[in-house]
């Protein structure tokens, strides 16, 4: 008996209305064990960048890895193609679901770095097309067939440097649309208790859950961490107060910052990529209606201005303490303005990589009581008013202003953090690679 590798990829099955990409793995999660196919990793969840005009909600391809046997290929591709044809939402507008097959038993380089380019730029349709033919890999895509791209992408992303893991459990059906019943006390003593090994669960600072979505679709909660096992122990230390259909735990790129790439000089930031990048702070930050922070950044003679907006809490307060003159490292993504095609950065978190000076003047001190002197009229000096003593020919002197933000990382706060930015609490986290293991127990329900 022959075994095979085949790497299943799928995206975009789901619309603002109702459905989830992830909630297509996890039916074919069970599907397929029922046929005998063994799973060589945990489902993949792949973030795609987050600032392409057309994406998804969570803009989230997955890949399945199995090994099966030659016989049940096409049992298996017909088994995908009927849950996708199930529950993907045909009748939205911008869904555009897609399905890649490839049998592969190494990861064909070009593939990876299309996957590359998916995560932190723009590809087209007729690209990945082209690499599916390449390396024979079959695709099935419908109506626009947008999904075919961020399908192939998922598979060409094994995950080999760092990743973090998300258990999702998914409501049933007739709960759909109802308001999530979780214990949200439970929540917070399982982020004290899992810390820092977990991330995102809550938002102390507003003290508001962030694990279970407010939409249509059929998520109850996603708790992510840094592996299968403590997600899943945390997992059980959140009161559920409505049943559980099913569990999966996915391996995925969320919180790596993998959408961010390096762009050397502010004349090579573009629109709609997420960039780190370098500059120093143009003009004092002003506020917007609303509480929004904007402020120019400059490098070279090009200026880009970069926006904190209100929901990204700590990020906004410490962006408006930024003066003309510091030198900042920023990371965001880059939007063009419609008429004036002036670029934005919408920040995700910056770095104070050298704080400017900050002085006034002030009259200066008496040399005789060291009590400040007051000023006698323009050009006639000063004199002390305790001592009485004057001083004709003294200036004003600069005094230095001690800053209210120091040097270092500032991030948004987590409810508004998209799911690939890095937060505080995985720093010195990170994994530099992976090694090949067997699936923990209870990976899935049922």
């Amino acid at each position: 008996m022959t075994i095979k590798m085949m790497h299943i990829g799928l995206d975009d099955t789901d619309s603002a209305r109702k459905g989830c990409t992830t909630y297509v793995a996890a039916l074919l999660v069970e599907k397929l064990l029922q046929q005998e196919v063994k799973f060589v990793d945990y489902p993949n969840l792949i973030r795609l960048n987050p600032n392409v005009p057309w994406k998804t909600r969570g803009n989230g391809a997955v890949c399945l890895r199995i090994t099966h046997d030659e016989e049940s290929e096409e049992k298996i591709k017909e088994t995908v193609v009927e849950i996708v044809e199930e529950q993907a939402d045909f009748e939205a507008k911008g869904t555009d679901p897609g399905i890649v097959f490839l049998q592969k038993s190494s990861m064909p380089r070009e593939i990876k770095a299309f996957a590359q380019s998916v995560i932190t730029g723009i590809v087209t349709l007729k690209d990945a097309l082209r690499l599916s033919k390449k390396f024979h890999a079959e695709v099935v895509g419908y109506k626009k067939c947008r999904g075919i791209i961020g399908a192939l992408a998922a598979i060409g992303e094994p995950l080999l440097g760092d990743h973090t893991y998300e258990i999702i459990a998914y409501r049933n059906p007739e709960n759909l649309g109802t308001k999530r019943m979780v214990d949200e006390a439970s929540i917070f003593e399982m982020d004290k208790a899992t810390a820092p090994y977990t991330f995102n669960n809550v938002d102390w600072e507003k003290r508001r859950v962030i694990i279970t979505p407010r939409g249509p679709d059929p998520i109850l909660l996603g708790i992510r961490g840094e592996s299968p096992e403590i997600v899943r122990s945390a997992f059980g230390m959140v009161k559920l107060l409505e049943p559980v259909e099913r569990w999966v735990i996915f391996r995925t790129n969320q919180g790596t910052d993998a959408h961010l790439k390096i762009v050397r000089a502010l004349k090579d930031v573009k629109p709609f990529s997420p960039v780190v990048t370098e500059g120093s702070v143009a003009a004092d930050p002003r506020i917007i209606p609303r509480r929004h922070v904007i402020f120019p950044i400059t490098d070279d003679g090009t200026q880009v201005d970069c926006a904190a907006y209100e929901p990204t809490g700590s990020l906004r307060k410490a962006a408006a303490k930024l003066v003309a003159g510091d030198r900042i490292r920023i990371c965001g993504s880059v939007r063009a303005a419609a008429k004036t095609r002036r670029l934005t950065v919408n920040l995700e978190k910056f770095r104070l990589l050298k704080p400017a000076h900050v002085s006034v003047y002030c009259n200066p001190l008496c040399p005789r009581c060291h009590k400040r002197l007051k000023s006698m009229g323009r050009g006639q000096g000063f004199r002390c008013e305790k001592c009485g003593l004057r001083c004709p020919s003294l200036q004003k002197v600069e005094v230095r202003l001690k800053r209210d933000l120091g040097k270092g990382l500032y991030v948004a706060s987590p409810r508004s953090q998209r799911h690939l930015t890095k937060p505080l609490r995985r720093y010195g986290l990170e994994k530099r690679h992976t090694v090949a293991g067997n699936l923990v127990a209870g990976w899935h329900f049922p």
